[in-house]
């Protein structure tokens, strides 16, 4: 068996558009996946099915894998033949252990290539509104670690240098050496006055920013109770953010959602949330797995007169079984039709042009394509691909609501709202002890009255058949 190969993938501060078309593709051709806690987990989504998808996240108070077993994964899942990404939070050099990474796996003369990502200490201020360089206000600019391997965990800096030197200062993770970082700062020439600001989970919905000066900032940032992940950019660059802020005036900014879908065929409107600035955890992963057609279905696929697909998947699956199979598109003479809006766009991509099935006149030759389930319950004719849950994300899911504070849960139907009472438990969500603060949306009257069965009160504002956002 041949040696694989590791690509090291910064994956962005955390916006998830954030990463880069190579990093992109190399989590599409991956095998194994060792992702970071700082991540945007809806990177994986573009994982193949059988990846397998390892968590090796950092806290302050515990590391799920220490770096020297990191290291050791790597090694192992390559020369067991395998495609490895090591996926890193930011970009990979800047404080992201790359260096040691890669040189064991050069010491084992495993192939591998870096490739860079966006840094939390740009983008992020860019996020808050604030440039790190400015011709009128910072034409140097710097990144500094903010706790290192000294003893006391402070950092051991050249801070004279530092503080008369540069003029915008970017600090990774230093909440906890706050203090010391702005006594140093003073100490060493910055005037007391300089302004600060603290930015946490940059680019993320969840955003927060605390804004003061050397003297000042401290105090404020414990008085909002901020944490890490955190930047602090000290100069006087941060007077920029009033004018240029942008990001946080988006309409759903601040919205963390549990996001639950009953079905995978039901239409997934958590990247339009995310646009609007929305936070979104799905509950739980569908993998939809292609099924092989009925060979009577292709013999026959020249003789209906109509095609009925039920959901985009239907259509990705059907179309790949035909390319599977060598059979011919233009054996298909059928008027096509598609029960949501979504499986019209897929067609369309293909150059085939369908209806909505409300405008379908009569039945008659009539092929259903669905899932497996649709099959059994009698909705379709051919079942072309089949949904199951996916455990993999069982760890993705309860690490994310460990970082996030909830204000809503979307329901797509009874069936979602059925599965976070029966399956919440495992995933580490428990319906009754949600805080009460938290809003529930449902996309369905099913769904509404599914919950108040449980014994949730739904406001009548949530009955709508369809919500456009939150």
């Amino acid at each position: 068996m041949s040696v694989g190969k590791v690509y090291l993938v910064g994956a962005g501060p955390g916006d998830r558009e954030l990463i880069t078309v190579k990093g992109r593709e190399a989590i599409k051709k991956a095998d194994v996946i060792l992702y970071d806690r700082l991540v945007n987990f809806s990177l994986l989504d573009d994982a193949p099915p059988n990846c397998e998808l390892i968590y090796c996240g950092k806290l302050p108070t515990r590391h799920f894998m220490r770096q020297n077993e990191i290291n050791a994964t790597l090694v192992r899942k390559a020369i067991a033949g395998h495609t490895v990404v090591r996926l890193k939070g930011g970009d990979p050099s800047v404080f992201g252990r790359v260096g040691e990474e890669a040189e064991e796996l050069a010491l084992h003369q495993i192939p591998f290539e870096i490739v860079p990502g966006i840094t939390s200490g740009i983008a992020a201020p860019l996020y808050a509104g604030i440039p790190v360089t400015h011709r009128d206000y910072a034409g140097s600019f710097a990144v500094v670690t903010a706790h290192d391997k000294s003893k006391n965990g402070k950092p051991d800096i050249d801070w004279e240098g530092l503080a008369r030197g540069v003029q915008a200062i970017a600090f990774y993770m230093g909440v906890s050496n706050l203090e010391h970082i702005c006594e140093n700062l003073i100490q060493f020439g910055k005037s007391p006055d300089t302004p600060v600001i603290i930015i946490r989970w940059g680019t993320w919905s969840r955003q927060q920013s605390v804004v003061g000066t050397l003297s000042t900032i401290v105090e404020k940032v414990r008085e909002a109770k901020i944490e890490n992940p955190a930047i602090t950019l000290v100069g006087d660059i941060v007077s920029t953010r009033d004018k240029v802020k942008w990001f946080e005036n988006r309409p759903l900014f601040g919205k963390q959602v549990l996001y639950v879908r009953g079905k995978a065929e039901e239409e997934n409107r958590a990247s339009k949330w995310m646009k609007q600035g929305a936070d979104v955890i799905e509950f739980p992963r569908w993998i939809v797995k292609e099924k092989e057609i009925d060979s009577a279905v292709l013999d026959q696929l020249s003789v209906y007169e109509q095609i009925l697909f039920l959901s985009k998947d239907s259509v990705e699956a059907f179309f790949a079984q035909l390319k599977k199979n060598k059979v011919d598109i233009r054996k298909i003479q059928a008027k096509l039709y598609c029960q949501n809006h979504s499986a019209i766009t897929i067609l369309e991509e293909k150059g085939l042009y369908a209806e909505h099935v409300d405008k379908m006149s009569h039945p008659n030759s009539l092929l259903t394509v669905g899932s497996e389930e649709q099959k059994k319950n009698g909705s379709c004719l051919s079942s072309v691909y089949e949904t199951i849950i996916d455990e993999r994300y069982e760890t993705i899911i309860n690490r994310s609501l460990e970082d996030a504070t909830l204000t809503t849960i979307v329901f797509t139907s009874s069936e979602a709202v059925k599965l976070l009472m029966e399956k919440g438990n495992q995933y580490g969500i428990s319906p009754k002890e949600i805080n009460q603060s938290v809003e529930f949306v449902c996309e369905t009257a099913e769904a509404c009255e599914a919950l108040e069965k449980y014994g949730f009160a739904v406001g009548k504002h949530e009955k709508d058949v369809l919500i456009e956002s939150l």
